[in-house]
């Protein structure tokens, strides 16, 4: 059997975009997912009390679970070295996307998993480091962080990419259909289509 997993951290992401790469790549591979999983919660979880973990337990061999990357495994190498260990043991395939991941029990995929893995922890570390630094520096300049009370962004996610918007939706492509292929919300999408209509001069957009 074919699983298709989904892992966001919090109730403000969405799982669409997790399903909509799946779903692309196993068109283009002429497969079909025979089961989906999808989960709200934080990838630093222990496995058991996730249900991954469930789903792992009832796997066989040969099956193949896909998800978008490495990192909706779990959040730290031990976590997802662990995992795909397991599936190793079981026969179990694990494919994913964006890494372009395959799974199998000889040596060079062990070694994928752990620099794939150990990659995306220093990445984040990094990042959060980074951040960290940034921003002490700026309180030490005395910068006020965080944007004023009541006031908004002039930039938005969508900025630059009226043209292509305007090209789906003239093709008749649904609003949700134009949030996939973009990699965004329905709402962003729907929300910057009207703030883009009511400045703009009838029938312009």
């Amino acid at each position: 059997m074919v699983y298709g997993y989904i892992r966001v951290s919090t109730d403000k992401q969405t799982v669409e975009n997790q399903r909509f790469e799946i779903n692309r790549f196993c068109e283009r591979h002429e497969m079909i997912v025979d089961k989906w999983i999808e989960e709200t919660i934080s990838g630093s979880k222990d496995i058991e009390k996730r249900k991954l973990g469930t789903l792992l337990d009832g796997m066989k061999k040969d099956d193949i679970l896909i998800c978008a990357e490495l990192s909706r495994l779990g959040r730290n190498l031990l976590m997802i070295m662990g995992i795909l260990n397991s599936c190793m043991k079981r026969e179990v395939q694990v494919w994913t996307i964006k890494d372009n991941y395959r799974l199998g029990s000889d040596i060079n995929s062990k070694v994928l998993a752990f620099a794939f893995g150990l990659s995306a922890e220093i990445e984040r570390n990094l990042i959060s480091q980074r951040t960290k630094e940034a921003l002490a520096r700026k309180r030490a300049e005395g910068v006020v962080l965080g944007r004023p009370k009541g006031s908004k962004s002039k930039v938005k996610k969508l900025t630059g990419r009226e043209a292509e918007i305007r090209a789906l939706l003239e093709k008749r492509i649904s609003k949700s259909a134009i949030a996939r292929i973009l990699g965004v919300h329905r709402i962003t999408v729907a929300n910057f289509i009207k703030e883009i209509r009511e400045k703009a001069t009838p029938h312009a957009f």
